[in-house]
């Protein structure tokens, strides 16, 4: 049965970092941080109180007032944003869309509403219960990011929400991806959004040592596979990517930043070893992709900065990859965006369409000490021109699970 190719002919980006695809990747390429203190509360009294933040952000500036901005959740208002950027990106009017029916909405999310939930809580705390906000049931549905963005395509498009923990935003573009493959869809609209930026979500990831506490220097507290690395840094944003058939594309003439060619996802195999689910799903991702380890010119780590998430997965990239593995270029971004949890995959497809647009290697930021079993070459700190023909992105969550997708270039 015939194959379709599925490509990115549209991207839309809000990060930490930057709004939009060129200061998303200017920041990158300077190793520039997004993470600072936190403003959306009074973070004082906390362990941990920087985080990476979307700052800058005006829904008003991309979200129509008669949907009710102020009433979504933020990860929703990002999702939505990041997705008029795609869809501007790819070439697509959102005024006068005609999209093929069925059109995919799939939309990864690993936390939920927590600013929606929080308000909630504090009015009948403080209140009583019968001022919990009437509009809080549907701001706070798991599903409201990929329900909004349907609603405004219109009836041609349904939608989907996919929670995995940090590989939701990528698993999503898989399973988008897949449609397209098998002739289920033409064009679709996948990607991921999170925003726990929230006084209970960042206490709760403190206490668990998810957050860094390098409060005297932000800029610098997310720093992957670094020796002095004590944790990730939370972070908020959402990415969004409009996918299409190659076939579609190239009639209409859009560009293609990059091919999805293979996916793979695998729980960790071993309880009491983490992330050991990334070598299943490495493997996996290239045979499905029909490529092998001589191929890969680069792989886009997860590298979270924590101190024991970034040396497994360095363990499994060289069991994978064997001797080759010293000399393929690895690196994180999250030294310039932070863990925003669902969009954290899509952010790193994102730099890898670029990446493989300008055939730059984007650093890891804020290495600065080697770590003795983090002994890879990790890019750092400064951007390195290469050829980039195929990608492995590894993403990988709590709970165990672990996902990886390889991208092709595609010769214009």
């Amino acid at each position: 049965m015939k194959q379709n190719r599925v490509v990115v002919t549209g991207m839309g980006v809000l990060a930490p970092n930057g709004i939009g695809l060129e200061a998303f990747w200017e920041s990158l390429l300077c190793g520039r941080s997004g993470i600072g203190p936190i403003t959306s509360f009074d973070a004082s009294e906390f362990k941990s109180r920087i985080a990476g933040e979307v700052r800058d952000f005006d829904p008003a500036d991309f979200i129509e007032p008669e949907l009710k901005p102020k009433r979504m959740a933020r990860h929703t208002q990002l999702a939505y944003a990041a997705t008029m950027l795609a869809l501007k990106n790819a070439g697509l009017d959102i005024k006068n869309l005609e999209l093929s029916s069925p059109t995919p909405v799939v939309i990864g999310v690993s936390m939920n509403a927590m600013d929606v939930l929080e308000r909630a809580l504090y009015a009948v705390r403080d209140h009583g219960p019968d001022r919990a906000p009437p509009t809080t049931c549907a701001a706070s549905l798991p599903q409201g990011p990929a329900n909004v963005i349907a609603d405004r395509l219109g009836s041609c498009a349904n939608a989907t929400t996919i929670s995995s923990a940090c590989p939701s935003g990528l698993d999503a573009i898989a399973d988008a991806a897949s449609m397209i493959r098998t002739g289920e869809a033409e064009i679709a609209i996948a990607g991921g959004t999170d925003a726990p930026i929230t006084p209970l979500a960042m206490a709760c990831f403190t206490s668990s040592g998810l957050s860094s506490c390098r409060n005297g220097e932000p800029e610098k507290a997310s720093r992957p596979f670094d020796l002095s690395r004590d944790s990730g840094v939370i972070s908020e944003g959402a990415c969004v990517f409009v996918l299409e058939n190659l076939e579609r594309a190239e009639a209409r003439g859009a560009y293609a930043y990059l091919e999805v060619s293979g996916y793979g996802k695998q729980r960790d195999v071993d309880p009491e070893t983490a992330a050991s689910g990334l070598e299943y799903s490495m493997k996996l991702a290239l045979a499905n992709a029909r490529q092998t380890i001589e191929d890969v010119d680069y792989i886009s780590a997860y590298g979270p900065g924590h101190p024991v998430l970034d040396a497994v997965e360095v363990d499994t990239i060289k069991k994978v990859f064997g001797e080759r593995a010293h000399s393929i270029p690895v690196s994180s971004i999250k030294g310039v965006t932070g863990n925003p949890l669902a969009a954290g995959g899509p952010f790193q497809v994102a730099a890898c369409a670029l990446m493989m647009r300008d055939q730059i290697v984007a650093p890891t930021a804020n290495y600065e000490m080697a770590d003795p079993r983090c002994d890879l070459d990790f890019v750092p700190n400064r951007p390195r021109k290469s050829k980039l023909d195929c990608i492995v992105i590894n993403v990988r969550g709590l709970g165990g699970s672990a996902s990886t997708m390889v991208v092709n270039r595609i010769s214009q």
